[in-house]
């Protein structure tokens, strides 16, 4: 494409990448509802917090990274470990018995449930952290390069 001065404009092509505009304080919101919603359900179908949770949780992480806007990436940066260890609080008060053996504490059932699920959590956390890492190396670089504004 020409502009009317000649020169070639490139016109951005929108992505996946490009697509998230949530506030962070709605996908804070939004990732809490999904993890407690996908404990309530392992729960019922298990009795215990299984590989569902985990794999639930991991693509978690990867859609909350997706649907952030970019000015709220650090809140989503943060938010994977905080959201674990936030249900795993509330279950370890509840239910600790779910989370570890059955005469736990609760200090002790949310310390066994991230000892039994810290890869679902490292593997959330780094799908998030990567997924916002090239989100951000993506927003830097249409906003540094006048020839995709156009």
């Amino acid at each position: 494409m020409t502009s009317n001065s000649g020169h070639s404009v490139t016109h951005h092509t929108r992505t996946v990448w490009d697509e998230g505009r949530e506030p962070g304080l709605q996908v804070v919101a939004l990732g809490a509802a999904v993890a407690l919603s996908a404990v309530l359900v392992d729960l019922a179908l298990t009795d215990e917090v299984s590989v569902l949770f985990d794999v639930t949780f991991v693509a978690l992480c990867l859609l909350l990274a997706l649907d952030v806007r970019p000015a709220d990436f650090f809140i989503t940066g943060v938010l994977p470990p905080l959201l674990m260890v936030g249900v795993f609080v509330l279950l370890g008060v509840a239910r600790p018995g779910t989370l570890g053996e059955p005469g736990d504490g609760a200090v002790q059932a949310v310390v066994s449930g991230l000892s039994h699920h810290s890869e679902a959590l490292l593997v959330g956390y780094l799908v998030c952290l990567a997924v916002l890492g090239i989100r951000h190396r993506r927003v830097t670089r249409i906003y540094r390069d006048p020839r995709l504004h156009a």
